[in-house]
């Protein structure tokens, strides 16, 4: 028997769950949104232009090696460090420290920089 004022397990989930509802629906209207030419709507559109304004992380790999601390404490100006890739072969282009390309390096004026050859299959 239920006493007075006490509501029972089943009567309070059947408040609560039409509560929720309505305070669902209260949070959230869905409204029709007008389309752009390709068929985006103007918020997936914004939104997109938000993502593509995020700076990232591009780094080139020319190579790499491994040293004993005793080695790294003995290079000094003029030192050579050999890598592990030969002259020739593609540097690694990474983003967000993620594999994307590899390419060759190429001299712009007085600058550095990488000519894609290949992207990589590793999604991002």
């Amino acid at each position: 028997m239920v006493e007075k004022g006490k509501l029972t397990q089943d009567e309070m989930e059947a408040l609560l769950g039409s509560s929720q509802q309505s305070a669902a629906n209260e949070h959230f209207q869905f409204t029709e949104l007008e389309s752009d030419d390709f068929g985006q709507n103007a918020n997936e559109k914004m939104n997109l232009d938000l993502l593509l304004d995020i700076p990232l992380e591009i780094v080139v790999e020319l190579g790499r090696t491994k040293k004993r601390i005793s080695e790294v404490l003995e290079l000094t100006s003029g030192s050579i460090v050999e890598l592990d890739k030969m002259a020739g072969e593609p540097v690694d282009v990474y983003v967000n420290n993620k594999l994307i390309a590899k390419g060759e390096v190429v001299v712009i004026e007085e600058h550095f920089g990488v000519r894609i050859k290949e992207i990589c299959q590793s999604p991002l």
